[in-house]
């Protein structure tokens, strides 16, 4: 396991500070960012390509992986995706390429954010403080609580945090699963992508973050829900907005008196 910082290998005794992984085969940007995550409070344990990222995810079971892009033996996209496989842990990716498809491709492997090099380690350290606060919020309460609800084949159980179509249970990330619970807790009512990332990442709005983090969560969760992704019917697009979930066919149990119906909405559905 590599420590790149005399407080990182101190921390690494602790079993009650939050544990960061950080991945990246610069030493130089290893040992800032252990330095500096280690000064605020983070147990941080470190690797230098991918294979050892996973052999050390699966040692230290961290909270979070900064994870960058280009590594050798194997790719940051590589290994989100065995990540992914076995854990739903928040994933901040860091990228030194220029195309915007290159960019996004990590979320779309089913990173939660991600950060183009050079970066400011001060504005990682506050993405790396919000996701883990709003995991802790997630952890401790839900959204919303309307029981179960029923859209078609598809079976939302709020209380649980469980997702099924076909009575086969889908898998979604702790964000992918916020996410689905804000947009369901507004039924019929668009919700602006700005509101999206405070309430489902916990940014603030001086934060600059590229609003594609919330199209590319959202098509993540229409690839797992819908019948026909390129035609959604559940997780529509508001025009100049954002999206909004518009169709409810059962609320079960505790359905809620402020739940409205959907043609608050339909002037603002752009036709995908």
């Amino acid at each position: 396991m590599n420590q790149d910082s005399p407080e990182g290998a101190l921390s690494s005794l602790s079993t009650d500070k939050q544990k960061i992984l950080v991945v990246d085969d610069e030493v130089s940007i290893r040992r800032i960012l252990a330095l500096r995550l280690s000064m605020v409070g983070y147990d941080v344990v470190t690797a230098s390509d991918g294979k050892e990222a996973l052999e050390i995810f699966r040692q230290t079971n961290p909270d979070l992986v900064v994870l960058d892009v280009m590594m050798p033996q194997l790719d940051g996209y590589g290994v989100c995706q065995e990540l992914r496989q076995e854990s739903d842990i928040p994933i901040i990716m860091l990228t030194a390429l220029v195309d915007v498809v290159d960019r996004i491709t990590g979320l779309e492997m089913g990173a939660d954010d991600y950060m183009v090099k050079p970066f400011s380690p001060k504005e990682l350290e506050s993405r790396i403080k919000a996701l883990l606060r709003r995991l802790d919020k997630t952890n401790a309460s839900t959204i919303l609580n309307f029981g179960v609800i029923n859209v078609g084949a598809l079976r939302i159980d709020t209380n649980t945090r469980q997702v099924y179509k076909d009575s086969q249970r889908i898998r979604l990330t702790e964000m992918e699963s916020t996410l689905l619970e804000l947009l369901v807790s507004r039924l019929g009512k668009a919700v602006s992508r700005s509101e999206i990332l405070q309430q489902v990442w916990g940014y603030t709005t001086t934060q600059y973050v590229d609003h594609r983090v919330v199209d590319v969560h959202v098509s993540r969760l229409r690839a797992k829900l819908e019948d026909d992704p390129s035609h959604p019917e559940l997780i529509r697009t508001a025009r100049g907005i954002g999206y909004v979930f518009q169709q409810i066919v059962e609320l079960e149990r505790n359905q809620s008196s402020d739940v409205e119906g959907l043609p608050q909405a339909k002037n603002v559905l752009e036709s995908e």
